[in-house]
């Protein structure tokens, strides 16, 4: 199992331009990890001539970009609102391509009150599946993730209550969607990761390592700071022959110091197993 890493803690330092991807690249492969994810709040445009120098610094920093994580709000009440998400997404899906990067994480979208549960899944699905035939003319995998909320929105995610993720997850079986399972996220519902990773542990692609102060809490700590049972989910996922990404969600608010000591806290478990 390799290692990467969404630097949430870099956030405002990425996009806004105090830190470059290509200083985030060089920084995580001197910590030790294997790649590193981005946000598409780092990507400033989608020209040609951008996209290849952004490519060209990446490439010089020699990690691969495993994720990019992007926020498709496929349950906004406004139609035309919901036509401009899917078409972002698909604009999303294209520059990944462009620059080498394999798995491209997806939301259902956010839980807009106007919206009931049988609506909104039923949206979130559809748009997600016409997502996935974007995906299949490009060589980028879509992840879909049992998430929370991020910054980029003002309302938690529709499907964060797990029920509705589990509705929405189970009408994408036939599709070429897999999953970025986030063990804290589960741990912030006060739910039990491991129960749940049963019931997708076939669907798993990648797995968002973050952890959280307290169970039915939504506060990011330090990675192996907190309560979520990291160590038991690595060990049921090599069990069930994993070999897939372990995506460290760096989330503590505590920079590169925050995101040295979750690789090391990672490693050393993968080396334990």
């Amino acid at each position: 199992m390799k290692i990467s890493c969404l630097p949430v803690s870099l956030f405002d330092d990425i996009c806004s331009g105090r830190m470059s991807l290509q200083a985030w690249a060089e920084t995580a492969k001197e910590i030790g990890y294997d790649g590193i994810d981005l946000s598409m709040l780092m990507l400033t445009a989608h020209t040609e001539t951008y996209l290849q120098r952004i490519r060209r610094e990446l490439d010089r920093a020699g990690l691969p970009v495993v994720m990019a994580t992007t926020y498709p709000d496929f349950t906004h009440p406004d139609p035309k609102q919901r036509q401009r998400e899917a078409d972002y997404l698909a604009r999303d899906i294209a520059l990944c391509d462009q620059l080498g990067i394999r798995y491209l994480r997806v939301l259902a979208g956010q839980a807009h009150q106007e919206v009931s549960e049988e609506a909104g899944v039923t949206l979130a699905a559809e748009h997600l599946r016409q997502a996935d035939a974007v995906a299949g003319k490009y060589t980028v995998q879509l992840l879909y993730e049992n998430h929370a909320k991020p910054g980029a929105w003002s309302k938690v995610d529709f499907s964060y209550p797990i029920d509705i993720f589990f509705r929405i997850f189970d009408q994408l079986k036939d599709t070429g969607i897999l999953l970025n399972f986030d063990i804290g996220n589960i741990v912030a519902q006060n739910r039990e990761p491991l129960p749940i990773l049963e019931r997708v542990i076939d669907r798993v692609e990648t797995v968002h390592i973050s952890d959280m102060s307290a169970y039915g809490k939504f506060d990011p700590v330090e990675i192996g700071t907190g309560v979520c049972p990291i160590q038991d989910i690595l060990k049921r996922l090599k069990g069930y022959g994993f070999q897939g990404w372990l995506c460290i969600e760096e989330a503590s608010g505590h920079g590169l110091a925050g995101i040295a000591s979750a690789w090391r806290y990672v490693h050393n478990l993968v080396n334990e197993l």
